[in-house]
């Protein structure tokens, strides 16, 4: 594993799942952490979780991603107290479990101002430092729903698709600057996205897929991510046979649709 020791990784939605196993994976490879997310007990367990190192520290920042004044506010302290981000991790993000005929559209408003406006609100305010010192690694968490939509996810899926949209095109313009991005497109990954996926009527899920608690540990994708960092991959993809379908979509469109179709909604 790549050596990260003095690099400072900011890693969003780090209280749980997919951002916890990163904290502790970039840890244990020699980085400093600023933790985020809305949960501050949540956030202080992980940082107790991780052992103690000379010459690495975890700096905890509760913040709401759907609020523009707690991004601002958090970048400034994190840029003052650090004086640099190396790698943002883009991870903090709700899902959805709700019929889209049923769903009004301020859900999925409050979905898209979570996963994506609040992580390009955030990317823009570090965006700068990082051409300033010609340096930075910007990771997305998307999903295989960034690839193609599936049943009771229409506005996850959305905001998923966005996230490749705009990212893509950042990719290419800050390459030039030393900037590099990576999107992430997990598929059935071990946590509890589903059990607090929002319902129509704005009420988390409260239940775990099936397939998600069948799915490949967080701590698995993690490792992955940092081997594809080390690589220069500009995409990873990351999950059980549900992958095949990117590649089934990719070149067997008609077939695709008829064997998705065929999927039990869950």
């Amino acid at each position: 594993m790549e050596n990260w020791n003095g690099k400072r990784v900011w890693i969003t939605g780090a209280s749980s799942g997919i951002g916890e196993a990163l904290a502790k994976t970039f840890w244990d490879a020699g980085a400093s952490l600023v933790l985020s997310a809305r949960r501050q007990e949540e956030l202080e367990r992980v940082r107790e979780g991780l052992s103690k190192r000379a010459g690495q520290e975890a700096i905890i920042l509760r913040m709401d991603m759907a609020n523009a004044d707690d991004i601002a506010r958090g970048v400034r302290e994190v840029l003052q107290q650090q004086g640099r981000v190396d790698v943002l991790v883009n991870n903090a993000g709700i899902s959805q479990r709700s019929w889209t005929l049923d769903t009004p559209v301020e859900i999925d408003r409050r979905i898209m101002e979570v996963n994506y406006f609040g992580t390009i609100a955030l990317t823009k305010a570090v965006l700068p430092s990082m051409v300033a010192q010609k340096s930075g690694q910007i990771i997305v968490i998307s999903s295989i729903s960034g690839k193609f939509g599936f049943y009771l996810r229409s506005a996850y899926a959305a905001s998923k698709h966005a996230l490749h949209g705009f990212f893509d095109s950042l990719r290419m313009e800050v390459f030039k600057e030393g900037v590099r991005v990576m999107i992430v497109c997990p598929g059935k990954i071990r946590t509890r996205i589903s059990v607090n996926a929002l319902k129509a009527d704005g009420t988390v899920h409260g239940v775990m897929d099936p397939g998600q608690d069948m799915g490949r540990t967080p701590e698995d994708l993690a490792r992955r991510i940092l081997k594809g960092l080390r690589r220069g991959e500009e995409e990873v993809y990351f999950g059980g046979k549900e992958m095949k379908a990117v590649w089934i979509r990719q070149y067997f469109p008609r077939l695709f649709s008829n064997l998705i179709r065929k999927q039990k909604p869950e």
